[in-house]
């Protein structure tokens, strides 16, 4: 095919897809948009995407605090720019601070974020601003726009051989989770958040003052897999006046006797939360990482970059020319578990002996694993050490991969991982607890960082509590006002 038959055959691609482009009424703003995605595939997208993210990074087990954000959906949902959408309101076993909802109405809240809100009217905030954004159908949206744009990338790869060698790449950033908002669409969330919670009876003041507590965080790391709340949230300008401004719009117009704060009831609900990392998910102390209830133990090269999460473990040198993966198969014998990672990462078996790791059952594979450059022609080999391990009838995965060149470099470092994989028995690692948030009357009047001193906090802990709990240190505190502190 020539590159003129190239070019039509991607116009009339294009032109297609056009034609069946829907221009829907946006339900907030009443406008007609561009919309390639109606309402019932992005209630099955939504879905869809549910039980992925709760594998991912998992649910935070607590059903008083799971019953009331979800009532919380509920009742903000009824009087939404979309009340015929059923909200979803999940709270992630995540210790970064963050919120984020994707299409069909599933809002995601961490552990993380409901540690530092100080009331009900903060969670209404949050909630009725992710809310925001999926009655604007913002995600939607962006999807829309993305494919449009991806249509056309797709014609210049076909058009281009040069460029083909980009197109996995290309689709990688099709996705919806944790997108950037634009600056109109984070103010329009902003303003219905104020909205949705002024209307059910909060004081939406209190989202501008949580606007306050983010950012005099340090949000810059990106812990546990999961974006923080501003690197998902840009700045779009002067957030704490605007949501102010608004609280004050609709409180004039509704003229409610009061407005809920409900800071005690809402600091009694999270007490006893977790706080920060929970290490019965698993934890390192140097160069090793423990889990107390799975039991197992192992070490892994030092320097090495590590990140843990629900599905798996990774661990890399700086410089990225390996990696290593650790996870669980869902297969029961060693034989099924090793084709199954054959099938799945597309490997060619060289081969295979049975062994024991300290004295478990085990099987050791090396693969390669081929790839073409499409632009080139040219191919290139990865090599891949797997070791699958059988302990407590559950089979444990390792996969060492680097480029075959550099396989000889990293393969010490990728044995000396797998076969430190051990049995835990030591009761003092196994029994360890997380830090969690308690809720104590102060006991005295004077300035929070008396009270908190008074409370037994470390002088290294009296700004991180402060903030906790949005004060300052020199702020004056009343006897019996409840604020959060954090122990075992």
């Amino acid at each position: 095919m020539n590159k003129s038959n190239i070019y039509l055959s991607v116009l009339a691609v294009i032109t297609t897809v056009l034609i069946f482009v829907s221009c829907a009424v946006n339900p907030v703003t009443g406008k007609r948009q561009i919309m390639l995605m109606s309402e019932d595939q992005e209630l099955q997208l939504g879905a869809s995407y549910d039980p992925q993210v709760l594998a991912t990074f998992g649910e935070y087990n607590n059903a008083a605090l799971t019953n009331f954000v979800q009532a919380q959906g509920n009742q903000m949902g009824k009087i939404s720019h979309r009340p015929n959408v059923q909200y979803h309101v999940r709270v992630l076993d995540s210790p970064v601070v963050n919120a984020f909802a994707v299409p069909g109405g599933y809002i995601y809240l961490t552990r993380g974020i409901l540690t530092q809100l100080n009331s009900e009217a903060e969670l209404a905030g949050v909630i009725g601003h992710e809310m925001g954004h999926v009655a604007a159908r913002h995600s939607a949206s962006q999807q829309t726009k993305q494919t449009l744009g991806q249509l056309v990338l797709i014609g210049s790869m076909i058009a281009s051989e040069k460029l083909a060698q980009y197109a996995d790449y290309a689709m990688q950033g099709m996705q919806l989770l944790f997108m950037r908002f634009s600056r109109d669409d984070e103010r329009e969330a902003d303003r219905l958040g104020v909205m949705y919670s002024t209307l059910v009876g909060y004081d939406a003041h209190q989202m501008a003052e949580f606007f306050k507590v983010l950012y005099k965080m340090d949000l810059a790391t990106n812990e546990g897999g999961i974006p923080t709340f501003l690197s998902t949230h840009p700045d779009p300008g002067d957030r704490y006046n605007y949501v102010n401004v608004r609280a004050k719009a609709w409180q004039d117009s509704l003229k409610l006797p009061e407005y809920k704060v409900n800071h005690d009831t809402y600091l009694k609900l999270i007490d006893g939360i977790v706080y920060g990392e929970d290490p019965r998910q698993g934890y390192c102390e140097g160069t090793t990482f423990y889990h107390p209830e799975l039991k197992f133990k192992f070490t892994y090269p030092t320097s090495w970059q590590f990140q843990n999460s629900p599905l798996q473990v990774t661990m890399a040198p700086s410089d990225g020319n390996a990696l290593i993966l650790f996870a669980l198969s869902p297969q029961k014998r060693l034989k099924a578990a090793a084709d199954s990672a054959l099938s799945q990462y597309g490997l060619t078996m060289v081969s295979s002996k049975d062994i024991t790791v300290n004295t478990m059952p085990a099987l050791v594979t090396l693969s390669t694993q081929t790839s073409t450059d499409k632009s080139t022609g040219a191919t290139s080999t990865n090599k891949v050490l797997s070791y699958f391990i059988i302990y407590n009838n559950v089979i444990y995965v390792f996969h060492g991969v680097s480029a075959e060149h550099d396989f000889a470099t990293y393969s010490n470092a990728f044995e000396s991982t797998m076969n430190s994989f051990a049995k835990l028995t030591d009761a003092a690692k196994i029994n360890v607890t997380p830090n969690k948030i308690i809720v104590k009357p102060v006991p005295s009047a004077g300035t929070v960082s008396q009270a908190l001193t008074t409370m037994g906090v470390r002088q290294d802990k009296l700004a991180e509590i402060a903030l906790l709990n949005n004060l300052e240190l020199t702020d004056k505190i009343a006897a019996g006002k409840l604020i959060k502190t954090v122990g075992k």
